[in-house]
């Protein structure tokens, strides 16, 4: 019966996504996977499922949850990652099990105490649902707690679906490809800044390419071999959204957490995070935070602006002091005009050499390793700290990036589900 409904659900799948991308030339609105509930309620039905997802697992203007609970659909365990399921803790702020009051589910923490589900949490669930908006960084944590949800659904033989959302950084691909001697969460693979896939694209290449723990991909090779035996117990599925490619520049409906609060944050994420592991002001706390950061110590003909105390901010860097640097909020074309597809580092190059204590622009690791700087573990090397220390040229630092990313690129071709920029 398992083996059927995935028949069926692949059905589905290839038939729906050619009837919206066929017929007239006419462009259709961008529509994320879990809108598609046509596609992928068959295989809930009669299923305890569990769920993984935050506040951007809308359908409309409602959580996916509270959509599914009302389709019927008997969810009986909720995860929650960074930022919480509801989406309002701080960054980085652990997040404790509760009860959630709009549904009465079970909600386990998985940015707390623990990272992945229990076999205790599972034990009771037939089906596993991923739904969750990326931004498209290497830093940004909900990768992380993808890669340890998949591996949690292999390992315990649960069936994972992951209902894939469009990608606001998807177009373009750029930056250092991480080093795994700097693994950490907020970079487990050796992937560029801008990887230029959706998250289900991205897991279809951690799988693909055995990235996950060893007993993870022993139970993924099994049953990849087994789909074609009566032994399907397990599948793994990704639900495609219709109308979208890496060309598109898609406006996301909802902030994706408390700290992208607007597409110019999204945009200028990717190259302004590696201000999080400088004396520097990153923008939390400012209401474009990334597209504004600075210094008291930088040239006071800067732009000006103070750090506060909000929510998902409540202790930022620089709190309450002025802070001397530069705000590149603007239009979406104004923004996109200025990133040109790259990870800009020239704003980087620029602070290091206007703040006066060099010895202390980056933020010190107490072991003194350099696998242990967090500059180093967002940059995924410590290459780019010794060039900015040395007065490498930006083509210098962007030729010494080229084979690896070349590298990663034949890779990533291997996975895409949309039709790609170039």
């Amino acid at each position: 019966m398992k083996k059927s409904l995935f028949g069926i659900a692949f059905l589905l799948l290839v038939l729906t996504a050619f009837s919206q991308n066929s017929g007239s030339h006419t462009v259709k609105a961008i529509t994320p996977a879990a809108y598609r509930t046509e596609v992928y309620l068959p295989l809930l039905k009669n299923k305890r499922v569990g769920v993984f997802a935050n506040n951007t697992a809308t359908i409309g203007s409602n959580h996916l949850v509270d959509t599914l609970q009302k389709l019927g659909v008997k969810i009986v365990i909720a995860f929650g990652p960074e930022h919480g399921f509801r989406g309002k803790a701080d960054a980085g702020e652990k997040v404790d099990n509760y009860i959630d009051s709009a549904t009465g589910i079970p909600v386990i923490s998985l940015y707390g105490k623990k990272r992945r589900p229990s076999i205790e949490d599972l034990k009771n669930v037939d089906i596993l649902l991923f739904d969750i908006q990326d931004v498209g960084t290497r830093y940004y944590t909900y990768i992380s707690s993808l890669q340890d949800y998949m591996e949690a659904a292999f390992e315990n033989s649960k069936p994972l679906i992951i209902l894939d959302r469009p990608n606001p950084n998807g177009f373009f691909v750029d930056g250092p490809v991480l080093d795994t001697a700097y693994k950490s969460y907020i970079g487990m693979q050796p992937i560029p800044i801008v990887y230029g896939m959706t998250i289900g694209e991205y897991a279809m290449m951690i799988a693909g390419e055995k990235w996950l723990n060893t007993k993870a991909n022993e139970k993924y090779a099994y049953y990849q071999k087994a789909t074609n035996s009566k032994d399907t117990a397990f599948h793994f599925l990704v639900i495609k959204s219709a109308n979208y490619t890496h060309e598109s520049k898609y406006i996301l409906p909802i902030k994706p957490s408390p700290n992208l609060p607007d597409m110019s944050s999204i945009y200028w994420y990717g190259s302004n995070c590696f201000f999080e592991g400088t004396a520097l002001s990153e923008g939390r706390g400012t209401d474009h935070p990334f597209a504004i950061f600075g210094s008291p110590l930088l040239p006071k003909t800067l732009y000006a602006f103070t750090p506060t105390s909000r929510d998902g901010a409540k202790d930022p860097k620089q709190k309450d002091q002025l802070c001397y640097g530069w705000n590149l909020v603007g239009s979406q074309e104004a923004v996109l005009k200025q990133i040109n597809n790259q990870v800009q580092i020239k704003y980087l190059m620029q602070a290091y050499q206007l703040f006066p204590d060099k010895e202390n622009f980056f933020l010190k690791a107490k072991s003194g390793k350099p696998t242990d700087y967090f500059f180093n573990k967002l940059a995924g090397n410590k290459e780019l700290m010794e060039q900015l220390k040395s007065g490498a040229t930006e083509s210098e630092i962007r030729k010494s990036w080229e084979p690896k990313l070349a590298a990663f690129k034949a890779i990533r071709k291997k996975y895409l589900l949309y039709k790609d920029f170039e």
